[in-house]
């Protein structure tokens, strides 16, 4: 039977090399290897992953110096190790670094670590491939239980960050979350949408309870609101339904 596993001197070259790829100036590169051909692996490795990087966080590159961003992008080679192969997950895989072992930098905008998640949400929806369920298209949206598609996620935020670009970058958070909700319209294309408070409420309630009614959800949120008239909730809340099923964020029905 052949033993594929690499010998104990090809495993030691590999791990020089890739230790020399993520840190050229902390880690040497392997004996006997032209400095010419290194340098083509050196460049296409960094030039992919900043390329993915730059793709998937296009505002939070514009808004970073030049000289920082490329350091930003050295470190997360250099500290992060990816738990994925896949090309489409680099993007997690960096807002990961970003949350949870990059060192914060003096000039660091406070919106940072939200504008990145936001950025990086965009992706997450357009390649969300979980199924969707058995709904009936047509059902009663208030009678039977409304179904939101599974590639749908409603955010809160401290920071306006679908509004930040180089001409507005806020210092402070706003005086009430950002409410968003990302969805897949039928073509696929990708959509954010600010919402209140309520219809937050309304997606959570949704989600969470998935065994109750259209009209059960909105009777709660009326509750919830101490509204004095539950009936102009409900009317409200019926119309919001149907927006949301004609923008795709709820698929249809399912029965109790």
């Amino acid at each position: 039977m052949n033993d594929s596993r690499p010998s104990p001197d090809l495993k030691d070259l590999q791990y020089a090399f890739a230790a020399h790829i993520r840190d050229p100036e902390g880690a040497p590169a392997p004996a006997g290897v032209e400095d010419r051909r290194m340098a083509i692996y050196r460049d296409l490795f960094y030039n992919n992953l900043e390329g993915f990087a730059a793709a998937n966080f296009p505002v939070l590159k514009s808004l970073t110096p030049d000289e920082r961003w490329h350091g930003m992008v050295r470190d997360f080679m250099v500290r992060h190790r990816c738990s994925t192969p896949l090309f489409a997950e680099i993007a997690q895989e960096f807002l990961a670094y970003l949350q949870e072992e990059r060192d914060p930098h003096p000039e660091d905008p406070p919106f940072m670590l939200e504008l990145a998640h936001y950025e990086w949400v965009e992706l997450a929806v357009a390649i969300n491939d979980d199924p969707s369920p058995a709904v009936d298209p047509n059902g009663d949206l208030l009678e039977e239980i409304p179904v939101v598609a599974p590639s749908v996620w409603n955010l809160s935020y401290r920071f306006p960050v679908h509004r930040i670009g180089p001409d507005y970058q806020p210092a402070e958070p706003g005086d009430q979350p950002t409410h968003l909700v990302v969805y897949r319209d039928r073509s696929d294309e990708v959509h954010f949408v600010e919402i209140n408070a309520v219809t937050q409420r309304l997606l959570q309630l949704m989600k969470e309870r998935d065994d109750r009614t259209g009209l059960d959800i909105l009777k709660t949120i009326a509750s919830e609101l101490q509204a004095p008239d539950p009936d102009t909730v409900i009317q409200a809340g019926a119309g919001l339904l149907a927006d949301l099923k004609a923008r795709n964020i709820l698929l249809g029905t399912r029965t109790p």
